[in-house]
């Protein structure tokens, strides 16, 4: 170990498809991340990779972190890790003492954001908002793309460390909610872009084309995507094991119309996204690779 950081200084909560990978990238750099998840099978994966500090609790971890990073699905589990029995500000440190710091990279709407800076704020918690882009192999390799909102000394404080988890560290502002502001109007495109390719491939494949020569034409020229060329390529092989699961960029594009309908903008597109993606859900599909959406358009693609 490098001694980087001492064994407990940084924790994440939630070390699922993303939590997981992030943990063991930070690992790698020389840190002994704590790590804490109520999933035993996550637990159990986390222990066969190496990870030694397993909490018992988010309170547990929180008394031994520095910085918390939350990578978990919704508002709702955020605001059981935080605030609920044995949560992290049941480890709140006592006013004087060095401030601890949340960093939330789950995807939730900009009043979530802020709702949860208020009431950490009032156990002397600092809050980042950071949501993430990327998937569990830019994870491991620290390469994610991270969108940060965060009051400038709160942000500087965390930097070294948000830089070792994100290639891509895009600082949108200090106002917290403009992260998550910022990474759902990604996830509105990215679902767009999606359903949109699902579409265009399906269709070759029903007129005939051959679907991999199809595939490899439009990831060259002007109909390509990068959510294109990497869901599509899982679909081809039939590979709907998750990276990214179905239901989660369902709550994610519902996030964004929701956020869009609130600021008076139309997005049609979104919504015709969304209603695919819903019918992926309600076909049982919620589990699987969100690139399942392709059997929307065709069911046995």
């Amino acid at each position: 170990m490098s001694g980087k950081a001492s064994i407990g200084t940084v924790g994440i909560i939630g070390i699922g498809a993303m939590g997981l990978p992030m943990a063991l990238n930070l690992m790698r750099r020389g840190h002994a991340p704590c790590v804490r998840d109520i999933d035993p099978a996550a637990v159990a994966a986390a222990r066969s990779s190496g990870l030694g500090w397993v909490g018992e609790s988010a309170a547990e971890l929180a008394r031994h972190c520095d910085t918390v990073v939350v990578v978990v699905v919704d508002a709702a589990q955020i605001d059981a890790v935080l605030f609920g029995d044995a949560g992290v500000v049941q480890a709140a440190r006592p006013a004087g003492s060095a401030r601890q710091t949340v960093v939330l990279c789950s995807t939730i709407a900009a009043a979530d954001t802020e709702r949860l800076r208020d009431r950490l704020g009032e156990h002397g918690i600092d809050t980042v908002d950071a949501p993430i882009s990327g998937g569990p192999v830019r994870a491991a390799a620290g390469e994610l793309s991270m969108m940060v909102a965060a009051p400038r000394p709160v942000f500087e404080r965390c930097e070294p460390l948000l830089r070792e988890m994100a290639s891509a560290l895009h600082v949108v502002g200090e106002r917290v909610g403009d992260g998550a502001r910022t990474k759902l109007v990604n996830n509105l495109l990215a679902g767009i872009n999606l359903v949109a390719g699902a579409e265009a491939l399906a269709l070759g494949a029903r007129l005939g084309l051959d679907r991999r020569l199809l595939f490899d034409v439009i990831r060259s020229s002007s109909g390509a995507s990068w959510m294109f060329e990497d869901r599509m390529a899982r679909a081809l092989e039939n590979d709907y094991a998750p990276r990214a699961r179905a239901r989660i960029l369902t709550k994610d594009v519902g996030l964004a119309v929701q956020m869009a309908e609130a600021a008076g903008v139309p997005t049609p597109l979104g919504a015709q996204a969304l209603a695919a993606f819903r019918a992926t859900v309600d076909a049982g599909l919620g589990d699987a690779d969100d690139a399942a959406v392709i059997r929307t358009a065709w069911p046995d693609f």
